[in-house]
């Protein structure tokens, strides 16, 4: 299984940015998909998830209300519209996939090489 992460750049504050993610080499339609990010010398943390189906999507707190994620199973990609962008969100994302049918955070299997964020004051 192949994710692949697009869309990265590097914005203003306040500024909106879209992430992209296609797997490949898998059943995009029976995954869980999440967004992460990682910053230099802190663990990668959790920033969004949605279930196979679209019925349950999931953001982290510092994020919820400024972030959506989304999906289009026929196009086997995962979004992840950023807005109100704020310096702290600078950052490396990566998308991340597991074989779930039920949506539950935690561990996931496959991942992408990630995409820079970089959002500027």
């Amino acid at each position: 299984v192949q994710l692949v992460e697009s869309g990265g750049a590097l914005v203003q504050v306040g500024d909106s940015l879209r992430l992209s993610c296609v797997v490949s080499g898998g059943r995009f339609s029976s995954y869980v998909m999440g967004w992460f990010r990682q910053t230099t010398g802190k663990e990668r943390e959790f920033v969004a998830g949605i279930s196979w189906d679209s019925g349950r999507t999931d953001y982290a707190d510092d994020v919820k209300g400024r972030f959506i994620i989304s999906r289009n199973n026929d196009r086997a990609t995962v979004f992840l519209q950023m807005n109100s962008l704020k310096s702290e969100d600078t950052a490396v994302y990566f998308c991340a996939a597991k074989d779930a049918l039920v949506y539950v955070r935690g561990k996931y299997d496959y991942w992408g090489q990630g995409t820079q964020v970089t959002v500027s004051s």
